[in-house]
């Protein structure tokens, strides 16, 4: 009987397989994969700049596509692990989109799956332009980058804007943004450095706005970039109490010419004290101020630096005061030889350095006013800065 109530006894009991060292091994099943895709399933009104992720746990991806109605694909890459794939290209506007894919572990294979729609912004699209730079120029030390909305963006969708917003240049530049006021036109930034550019720097800006919410004005309707080079020095010298005009070109003086300024006496006349930028320039302008009664009068070899009609040209009338007495309306008059001299010099981006005028550069003369600002005031003029 003894030996039967051990046998029963050993039988009755449960024990698991040990290993070597007699511990009990696992025999928990392996989990099942899961699969999170952004944006969620079934969501609407997507913003195509929004992420678009599929992202596993205990699984790899394998087959991963968002598509649309068309076949089209969006392009995307797989992590190193195999574990999230995420795509490389934002989709279209007002379009379906469908996940598929596998996730595969030790727990076994689930679908990939879901859908989801971008939104329809229908005429709410912002354009966005970088007017004063052309692709691949080659501009001065002073240029400064501008980037153009064509409707005004309120302060947080600056700040939106801003963070989408890049400038990559091949020598280290220290520079910020700074939001200029808005006009009609929209809302506009430039980004300047801190001191004038190092020569010869390669410069890109890029503009990642497509697909981006940007609140009541809309959505961005296309990206930007630009490439170009920064040229040689040349800075013009522009002491009006010296009644010369002065050009250095890469830390030398090249040109120290005659020249007469904005009559001093009345202020509506002043050449304005500060940088001045040259934007462009023209071998004929026609000059108009109906202030001082005059209209369409024939100029030659015209180089603009300022939106308040500031221009280097030639004067013949004025020849006489060059060199003696500052007579203009503004202008930096010259004599045609020499003015057109200068004139096949200049580029884009030039600075001419005013000096001991009475009447400071500011916003009422344009859209280029930038290094009238001092350092720290432009990069209070960001929409990212810190705010008190």
């Amino acid at each position: 009987m003894l030996l039967v109530g051990a046998a029963v006894l050993t039988a009755s009991q449960t024990t698991a397989p040990t290993g070597v060292h007699g511990q009990a091994r696992s025999s928990i099943a392996a989990a099942a994969p899961a699969v999170v895709i952004s944006p969620t399933d079934g969501a609407g009104n997507v913003a195509p700049a929004a992420t678009v992720t599929v992202a596993a746990s205990a699984a790899t991806l394998q087959g991963v596509a968002v598509t649309a109605a068309d076949g089209k694909a969006l392009a995307g890459s797989l992590s190193a692990d195999g574990r999230t794939w995420t795509a490389t290209e934002r989709p279209a506007y007002n379009t379906a989109y469908r996940f598929t894919g596998t996730a595969t572990g030790p727990g076994g294979t689930v679908p990939v799956a879901g859908s989801f729609r971008t939104v329809d912004p229908k005429k709410r699209l912002v354009t966005a332009s970088a007017p004063t730079i052309a692709d691949g120029a080659t501009v001065g030390v002073a240029a400064p980058i501008e980037v153009r909305f064509d409707r005004p963006l309120s302060d947080a969708d600056k700040e939106t804007a801003e963070r989408a917003l890049s400038v990559t240049t091949s020598v280290p530049v220290e520079g910020s943004w700074g939001w200029l006021p808005d006009s009609r036109r929209g809302s506009r930034v430039h980004w300047r450095p801190k001191e004038y550019w190092p020569t010869q720097t390669q410069v890109t800006v890029h503009a990642d706005l497509y697909g981006l919410g940007l609140g009541d004005a809309g959505f961005g309707k296309n990206n930007l970039t630009r490439s170009f080079t920064i040229g040689r020095s040349q800075i013009v010298k522009a002491d009006v109490t010296s009644h010369r005009m002065i050009v250095v070109r890469d830390g030398q003086t090249v040109t120290d010419i005659p020249a007469s300024y904005g009559l001093e006496t009345d202020p509506r006349r002043v050449t304005r004290n500060g940088v001045h930028v040259v934007t462009s320039k023209s071998q004929t302008v026609f000059m108009t101020n109906p202030t001082f009664d005059y209209e369409n009068v024939e100029m030659h070899w015209a180089v603009r630096i300022s939106d308040n009609g500031e221009f280097i040209h030639a004067n013949p009338a004025s020849t006489y005061a060059q060199g003696k007495k500052n007579v203009t309306h503004g202008c930096v008059n010259l004599t045609t030889a020499n003015a057109k001299a200068y004139f096949d010099t200049a580029i884009y981006g030039d600075p001419v350095e005013v000096t001991n005028s009475t009447v400071p550069l500011s916003k009422v003369d344009g859209d280029i006013y930038d290094w009238a600002v001092p350092w720290e005031d432009w990069r209070k003029m960001s929409a990212l800065a810190p705010r008190n």
